[in-house]
């Protein structure tokens, strides 16, 4: 979302702080499901895998050919790989 207005940055806010407040995967997992369709959620899990195999140090042309995506996608995770203090990069840092 690029414009965020008044009710949608309150909106974002709101979710944020519930989704915080959630302890139990299953339950965000029934949220996602509530919010977004099947193929938003599958747009997110590739999104995912992008970032999981950019960290594992594959090149973005490798990911884009086994996965068929554009490298503009790619590049996004990779930029967010990047940045300073990124949240991305700490949770990969976890192990699953």
């Amino acid at each position: 979302m690029h414009r965020n207005t008044t009710y949608q940055q309150k909106n974002l806010d709101f979710i944020y702080r519930q989704m915080a407040r959630l302890n139990n995967p299953a339950e965000i997992g029934k949220l996602f499901e509530a919010l977004f369709t099947p193929a938003e959620l599958e747009d997110l899990a590739a999104r995912w895998e992008i970032l999981k195999r950019l960290h594992r140090g594959d090149t973005q042309r490798k990911i884009a050919g086994e996965l068929h995506l554009g490298l503009c996608k790619i590049t996004r995770g990779s930029k967010e790989l990047k940045k300073e203090g990124s949240v991305v990069k700490e949770i990969l840092n976890c192990k699953e």
